[in-house]
């Protein structure tokens, strides 16, 4: 690309670097790759330039940074919590939307097809589950299918399937994201006409109810690991001023921190279902309180704490 593109695509972070210091030492190492990799560029393309001359003098700031104060963060894993995630969510937020709008289509496109068609429902959840609902229904307890495994065995099973779905979900952005939409789709139709099934059944609120007690985490780290693989796949498909690879090593490292923290969630959303859910007896506001609790961790610890401390950064 021309010399002029080059820097009214990268000008304003080069200058974000040199008028802002970074906020730990990762943020310190991701500046000096990017721009490694900026003056590579530069060096190939604009050997004789003030463009890479001015890119070598920042650069070696950065690496006398790095390399003659390496002090040891204290606390690394709270490190992570506090700053590196929420850059990620910020860095890949239309990402991260993109793909939750994708979700909550195919939801919607599951509980069309369950009003359109009754025995939609059967093909994707099976006749067994069907029929025992069924008959859950008729003996007054429309949610007693959580009652019929021992807890920690049911707690076991679902925290690991729940991370195997994440990983996959993670894994399918080197298909240019064709096998994490697959998944996508396929939880989100099942969401979609599992709840519509309810509905037609006239205890939607009862199953909101118990389903969200453990769903609301079990959903929302599965929509965000689809966010994951959908980073990777970004970076595969539009590799901007990198090279392919070095783009998919960036994204997939990203998607990597994503998907690892959710292992936690997942964990707390299998003991909910395990060990809560099938307690269907359960006072009104108790549900409500889980349910609560668990939207407000979900929207308060990735959507509004990322954007609050971006804001925060330039006044760093």
């Amino acid at each position: 690309m021309r010399e002029t593109v080059f820097l009214r695509l990268n000008q304003a972070r080069w200058q974000q670097y040199e008028a802002t210091p970074p906020t730990g030492p990762d943020e310190l190492a991701r500046r000096y790759v990017e721009l490694t990799d900026d003056l590579s560029y530069a060096r190939t393309f604009y050997p004789d330039s003030a463009t890479t001359s001015y890119l070598n003098g920042l650069t070696g700031k950065l690496h006398q940074a790095l390399y003659k104060n390496k002090k040891q963060e204290t606390n690394r894993l709270g490190h992570f919590w506090r700053h590196e995630l929420p850059q990620v969510l910020i860095r890949h937020h239309r990402v991260l939307l993109g793909t939750l709008a994708f979700f909550v289509l195919a939801t919607f496109i599951g509980a069309l097809s369950a009003a359109r068609d009754e025995t939609f429902v059967r093909v994707v959840l099976g006749d067994n589950y069907v029929n025992q609902t069924l008959a859950n229904i008729d003996k007054g307890d429309p949610m007693a299918i959580y009652k019929g495994e021992e807890e920690t065995v049911m707690f076991l099973q679902i925290t690991l399937n729940n991370v195997k779905v994440a990983l996959y979900a993670f894994a399918g952005g080197i298909t240019a994201g064709l096998l994490t939409l697959v998944m996508l789709f396929k939880n989100g139709v099942m969401l979609g006409s599992f709840q519509y099934f309810f509905y037609q059944k006239g205890v939607l609120l009862p199953s909101v109810l118990t389903i969200w007690i453990h769903g609301t985490l079990e959903i929302s780290a599965i929509v965000l690991a689809g966010g994951a693989g959908a980073v990777m796949a970004q970076s595969l498909l539009f590799p901007g001023t990198y090279s392919r690879r070095d783009s998919l090593r960036r994204g997939a490292r990203d998607g990597m921190k994503l998907v690892l923290s959710l292992v936690p969630i997942f964990v707390v959303a299998g003991f909910l279902e395990g060990f809560v859910t099938r307690h269907t007896e359960m006072p009104l506001y108790a549900s409500l309180s889980i349910i609560g609790v668990s939207a407000a961790f979900i929207l308060g610890y990735f959507v509004v704490y990322p954007w609050w401390l971006h804001r925060q950064r330039p006044a760093a």
